[in-house]
Formats: structure tokens, C-alpha cells, sequence
């Protein structure tokens, strides 16, 4: 099973959520709706190098894929799912350009 780590107010988050509606290969974790699902991802982030590239640019990180051989990518065509299009809806980020 592929752990996929979103937040409720992301909109990239939203967008490849959808995608997953159903979808037994994926375990949707909402790091916004339990400090345990928060504290998780922080421990990955914090730990892992596939975050280097987001945590320098301020970005948070999300979505974020472990699959089930625990590679860890930020890379959502990684795992077979369809990337939100750049600059096409909203940001998350406060510079509004990404998430």
C-alpha cells in the first residue's frame, strides 16, 4: 500500500486525492486531522532527503508518497498519478507559486 501524506487545504492535495477515491493500492493520510498523522510526517520530513529540495525552496512537502518498498518521492506521476498542471489553480504557498 502507498502511504500518501495530504492536507485538507492543499489544493495539489485535493487534486490527486481525487484521483485516489477508491483506490485500495493508496492509504490517504490527513496530516491536518490528527497531531499523530502530523508528528508522522514531521519525523519523515525532518529525516528523509527526498524533502531537501522543498524544505530549500519553503515549500511544505505535500503531497508525499512512501511507497510500499519505503522510497519516499514528492513526485506524484511516481506513483501513477496525474500531476496538477502548472500554474493552474490555486497555491498554497504564500509566494502564491506552488505548495
Amino acid at each position: 500500500m502507498i502511504k500518501m501524506f495530504v492536507m485538507q487545504t492543499c489544493p495539489y492535495c485535493e487534486y490527486v486525492e481525487k484521483q485516489v477515491e477508491g483506490n485500495a493500492r493508496f492509504e490517504v493520510i490527513d496530516i491536518g486531522k490528527h497531531v499523530r498523522n502530523l508528528k508522522q510526517f514531521l519525523d519523515l520530513r525532518d529525516t528523509h532527503p527526498a524533502f531537501d529540495e522543498a524544505k530549500r525552496i519553503g515549500d511544505v512537502g505535500i503531497p508525499c508518497y512512501v511507497l510500499e518498498d519505503g522510497t519516499v518521492t514528492l513526485s506524484s506521476s511516481d506513483v501513477g498519478l496525474q500531476p496538477l498542471p502548472e500554474n493552474e489553480g490555486p497555491s498554497c504557498s504564500i509566494d502564491g507559486k506552488g505548495c
